[in-house]
C-alpha cells in the first residue's frame, strides 16, 4: 500500500545547502498529522530547553558572580539617637553604630575580631613596646580636607582634657603624642604595653571643624551636619524627623573617596521604631535588610548571625562597704544557687555560653579553670544553713542569725578601793544573787561589803572560777576567771535574728533585667528574700557606678580583641572613674594582671591570665554568669557580610565597605 505521507513529501525538494523557506515549512506542517505535529513540537521544545540549559550551564560554569555597585541597606532600630560624637562613647548602640560608619580610627577590626590597619598605612613598635610610630594613609575628610597627624594629636588632646569628661580618658592618660610630619605620628607610653594598639581604635575628629569650640560648646546631641564630618565609608546625607521631633530616618551616602575602597552600597539607612513589634513586622515584610533584635527573629528570607563577643555579664559584690557579702561563704552559697545554663537557654535562646572567669578562656583560647563550681541547689541550701541563714517557719523566708553584742563587758581587774562604772556594774551583777550580796548597794565604790560579796560569788561558782585558776580559797579580787563568769551571767551576748534581704541593682533594659529576674527566681526557690532595683542607664552611671552605691550589681564588661582585664580588676582601679566597680583588692591578682599587660608574647600573656583567673575563682569577688553571642538578623539579599567575632556591637559595621546587594557575572 502506498504511503500517503511519502507521496506528499515527494512533491517537495529539500536541499541541504539552505534552510527551508517559509513556504516549504508551511507545506511541511500541512503534511503532518495532529499526532505528528504534537510530537514534533514536543521534541522541538525539548531540544530548545536542552540547548538553553547547556548554554546556561556553560555560562555559569565559566563565569563568577561578583559584587556590583548600587543598592541601599536599611537597618531597623529601636529608640532614638542622642549624640553622634565619638569623644563620648554613648551607651546607646545606635549612636555607636552611626559613629562607626562615619568616622575612622588608626586601627580597626577584621571579620574575626583581629586588629588591622585603618588610617594607619604602617607602624613600628619600639623601645620595648613603649613607643608606637605610625605612617598614615592618604585619607580625606568628607568635606575634602586631608586627614593629618594633627587631627589625631588634636583628638587625643580632647580625650585627655578633663574638661571634656571623655570616658576614653582613662585609656590615654599619661600618653604623649608627637606629630612627626603631616602623615607620621608617634605615641610614647610611660610603661611597656604591647596591647596599646587596641586603644587606637578610637575614632579621629577633624581638627579644622572642632578646634575653635570650647568644651562647653562641644556638640553632644544630634547636631548640625557640619559636626558630623568624618573620614569613614559613609557620610551623613539627611536626618528626617516628624513634627514632634522624633527621628524617623537617618540616611548616609557612600564616600566615593574612602581611603580603603569605594563601598559597593550607594546608601545606608537607619530607620527608627518606637516598639519591637513594628520593627519585627517591617523586617518580616522585607521593608528592612537588617536589625538587632533581643533574641533574633528568623523568618523567610532572613538569617540570624550569632557573632562572638568578648563580653560577660556578672553579679558584682560591693566589697567597698561593710555588709554581709564580705563573708566569702555567703558569696559561695549564692553562686551555687544560680542556674547559669538556664539563663543562657531562657534569656539568650541558647545563643551564648556559661561564663566562669573574667578572662573568657574559651573565647580567647586559654586553658579553662582547674576547678569550677556548678549549679547545685542542695549544696547551696546546706551552706546557707551552716552560715546561720535559716528559714523562719512563720514567714517561710531565710533570716540572718548573728551573735548579739553584750551591752557591757568587764575588762578591768577590780579590788578594794576600786571605783567607777565597772564597780557599779559589778554591784548590779552581784545584787542578782541575794545570798551573795543581800544589801545590794550600788555605790560605784569597791568597799568591804562588795569584797565579801565577791568572795561569796567565787565560792558559789568555785568549779568555774577557783579550780581552773588553781585556787582553793576565794580572794575577793575580780580577775580574769571571775570577770568571765560575771560576763556570762550578767551580760550575755546571745544570738539575734534579723531579716535578710538581697537587693540586686541593674538596668531596666533587656537583657540585664531578664537575667536579674532569673537570678531572683533561683534565690527565692531557696527561701531568700530578693528585690530588684532596676534603673535607667543614665541613673546607673550617675548614681550607682560613680558612687559605688549598691549591694549586688548585675552588669556587663567587655574585653577587646587582646584580653586585658586590668582596668576591671586591678586594685588601682577600684575608685571612680576606675572600672573595678566591686572594689576587689588582691596583691596576687594585681601582679598577674600587670605581668599579662606587659607581656611581650601571647604565650606569656596567656600564662598570667590563667593564673589571674584562678585567683579570682578562689576569692569570688563576683559571680560570672554568661557570655552571650550578639544576634544580628540580615536579609538573604545582602551579601559580603563575613563577621565572625566582634569586640562590641557597632563593630559589625567594621567592614561595611565590602557589603553589597547587586551582582554581575564576569568570565573566569
Amino acid at each position: 500500500m502506498k504511503n500517503p505521507f511519502s507521496s506528499k513529501l515527494s512533491k517537495f525538494s529539500f536541499k541541504l545547502s539552505k534552510f527551508p523557506s517559509g513556504k516549504q515549512w508551511k507545506h511541511f506542517f500541512s503534511a503532518l498529522s495532529k499526532k505528528e505535529k504534537t510530537l514534533f513540537f514536543a521534541l522541538t521544545l525539548i531540544a530548545l530547553a536542552s540547548l538553553s540549559f547547556l548554554s546556561f550551564n556553560f555560562y555559569t560554569s565559566h563565569t563568577i558572580a561578583i559584587a556590583k555597585n548600587g543598592g541601599t541597606f536599611s537597618e531597623g532600630v529601636l529608640g532614638q539617637p542622642k549624640f553622634l560624637n565619638p569623644l563620648y562613647l554613648s551607651s546607646q548602640d545606635i549612636d555607636r553604630d552611626i559613629v562607626e560608619i562615619i568616622f575612622s580610627g588608626i586601627m580597626k577590626y577584621d571579620e574575626n575580631g583581629k586588629l588591622i590597619n585603618d588610617l594607619a598605612e604602617s607602624y613600628e613598635i619600639k623601645d620595648e613596646s613603649k613607643t608606637f610610630e605610625f605612617v598614615l594613609k592618604n585619607a580625606f575628610w568628607h568635606d575634602g580636607t586631608p586627614v593629618t597627624s594633627d587631627d589625631i594629636a588634636f583628638t587625643v588632646g580632647l580625650i585627655q582634657n578633663p574638661d571634656y569628661q571623655s570616658p576614653l580618658r582613662i585609656k590615654l592618660t599619661g600618653i604623649l603624642v608627637e606629630p612627626l610630619s603631616s602623615n607620621k605620628i608617634a605615641f610614647k607610653l610611660p610603661k611597656t604595653y604591647p596591647g596599646f594598639l587596641e586603644t587606637l581604635t578610637f575614632k579621629v575628629l577633624p581638627k579644622h571643624i572642632f578646634k575653635d569650640l570650647p568644651y562647653n560648646g562641644f556638640p553632644l546631641t544630634l547636631a548640625s551636619k557640619e559636626y558630623l564630618v568624618g573620614s569613614g565609608p559613609f557620610k551623613i546625607d539627611k536626618i528626617e524627623q516628624d513634627s514632634s521631633g522624633f527621628v524617623k530616618k537617618i540616611t548616609l551616602n557612600k564616600n566615593k573617596d574612602y581611603f580603603l575602597k569605594e563601598p559597593y552600597l550607594d546608601k545606608v539607612e537607619f530607620v527608627f521604631f518606637k516598639n519591637e513589634r513594628d520593627l519585627s513586622s517591617a523586617l518580616s515584610m522585607k521593608d528592612l535588610d537588617g536589625a538587632s533584635l533581643a533574641s533574633g527573629k528568623l523568618g523567610i528570607g532572613l538569617k540570624d548571625y550569632a557573632l562572638g563577643l568578648p563580653r560577660y555579664f556578672a553579679l558584682f559584690f560591693n566589697l567597698n562597704k561593710e555588709n554581709s557579702f564580705q563573708d566569702k561563704g555567703l558569696r559561695q552559697a549564692i553562686s551555687l544557687a544560680i542556674n547559669k545554663a538556664k539563663i543562657v537557654k531562657e534569656v539568650f535562646s541558647n545563643k551564648g555560653q556559661v561564663a566562669d572567669s573574667p578572662a573568657l578562656p574559651l573565647f580567647f583560647g586559654l586553658n579553662d579553670l582547674a576547678e569550677k563550681k556548678e549549679f547545685n541547689k542542695e549544696e547551696a541550701s546546706k551552706l546557707f544553713d551552716q552560715l546561720d541563714f535559716k528559714i523562719n517557719e512563720t514567714t517561710g523566708k531565710r533570716e540572718a542569725t548573728k551573735l548579739k553584742e553584750p551591752i557591757f563587758i568587764f575588762t578591768k581587774a577590780l579590788t578594794l578601793k576600786s571605783e567607777g562604772q565597772e564597780v557599779s556594774k559589778l554591784q548590779e551583777c552581784l545584787a542578782k544573787f541575794p545570798d551573795v550580796y543581800p544589801g545590794g548597794t550600788i555605790s560605784g565604790y569597791f568597799g568591804s561589803q562588795t569584797r565579801v560579796a565577791v568572795i561569796k560569788f567565787q565560792e558559789k561558782f568555785k568549779a568555774e572560777i577557783l579550780t581552773p585558776a588553781g585556787l582553793t580559797k576565794a580572794t575577793g579580787d575580780v580577775k580574769q576567771m571571775t570577770r568571765e563568769k560575771l560576763n556570762e551571767i550578767c551580760f550575755p551576748g546571745g544570738e539575734e535574728t534579723t531579716s535578710f534581704e538581697i537587693t540586686i541593682t541593674t538596668s531596666d533594659q533587656y537583657p540585664l533585667l531578664d537575667i536579674a529576674e532569673s537570678i531572683k527566681n533561683d534565690l527565692e526557690a531557696l527561701s531568700l528574700n530578693v528585690e530588684i532595683n532596676a534603673v535607667s542607664l543614665s541613673e546607673l552611671q550617675i548614681n550607682v557606678l560613680s558612687k559605688r552605691n549598691f549591694e549586688l550589681l548585675l552588669f556587663g564588661e567587655a574585653l577587646g580583641s587582646i584580653p586585658d582585664p586590668f582596668t576591671f580588676w586591678h586594685s588601682s582601679q577600684k575608685d571612680y572613674p576606675g572600672l573595678n566597680i566591686g572594689g576587689y583588692v588582691s596583691k596576687q591578682a594585681d601582679e598577674f594582671l600587670t605581668k599579662a599587660r606587659e607581656a611581650q608574647t601571647e604565650q606569656e600573656r596567656n600564662k598570667n591570665l590563667e593564673a589571674f583567673q584562678e585567683v579570682v575563682a578562689k576569692d569570688l569577688p563576683a559571680i560570672f554568669l554568661v557570655r552571650p553571642d550578639y544576634i544580628y538578623t540580615l536579609s538573604s539579599n545582602l551579601k559580603g557580610f563575613a563577621m565572625q567575632k566582634i569586640t562590641e556591637p557597632s563593630k559589625r559595621f567594621s567592614t561595611i565597605e565590602n557589603w553589597y546587594k547587586k551582582t554581575k557575572r564576569v568570565w573566569r
